[in-house]
């Protein structure tokens, strides 16, 4: 199994559409050339920007939190260029980018220092071969203190393991839950 380089991620966000839309270098500057937490294709793998969408955890209705029987009260909804995270709570969020992953390869996620550096931890499970998608994004807020999260910028890393050989059922073959999701996809069973 390889680990996949720059010069591969560019090539298969061309050809195939793996990455939509695609920063094909990385990016720091924002607006008014305004620091950014980065994001686009790095030496090893493809730094995602999470969306204005967010949907933060709340106890205002004491729900209980249940995967088989998930309720909407759980969260409220926000939209905008930033969202807070209550202390020691968490916030569901989505990628910008639409991602459709080769049938030879896995993608695992790791979230950016600048996060972890904060007590920010961005937790995303393993992008399946075959799988396609906005990728749902989970943030924790570690500390005891209201925590901010930037939309339209970086917020994890890809990492795109290539296999030996093509698996022999893809995601898509065996018609996965989450395949083709959109927008901020909550707990499916």
């Amino acid at each position: 199994m390889s680990v996949m380089p720059d010069h591969w991620i560019r090539e298969q966000a061309r050809k195939v559409g793996m990455i939509e839309p695609f920063e094909d270098r990385l990016i720091r500057q924002g607006d008014k050339n305004q620091g950014v937490i980065s994001y686009g294709v790095s030496s090893y793998g493809y730094d995602a920007r999470v969306s204005p969408e967010f949907k933060i955890f709340t106890d205002v209705d004491s729900v209980v939190v249940d995967p088989k029987n998930f309720s909407k009260q759980s969260f409220v909804e926000r939209e905008g260029p930033e969202c807070i995270i209550p202390p020691n709570s968490f916030a569901l969020a989505r990628t910008v980018e639409y991602f459709r992953i080769p049938r030879d390869i896995l993608v695992i996620c790791l979230g950016k220092s600048t996060y972890a550096r904060c007590g920010i931890i961005v937790n995303v499970t393993p992008l399946e071969p075959g799988w396609e998608g906005h990728v749902t994004l989970e943030f924790s807020n570690t500390t005891p203190l209201p925590a901010r999260i930037y939309a339209n910028e970086g917020a994890c890393q890809f990492i795109f393991l290539k296999a030996d050989s093509p698996c022999e059922v893809s995601y898509a073959e065996r018609s996965g839950k989450y395949m083709g999701q959109t927008g901020v996809t909550l707990p499916k069973l």
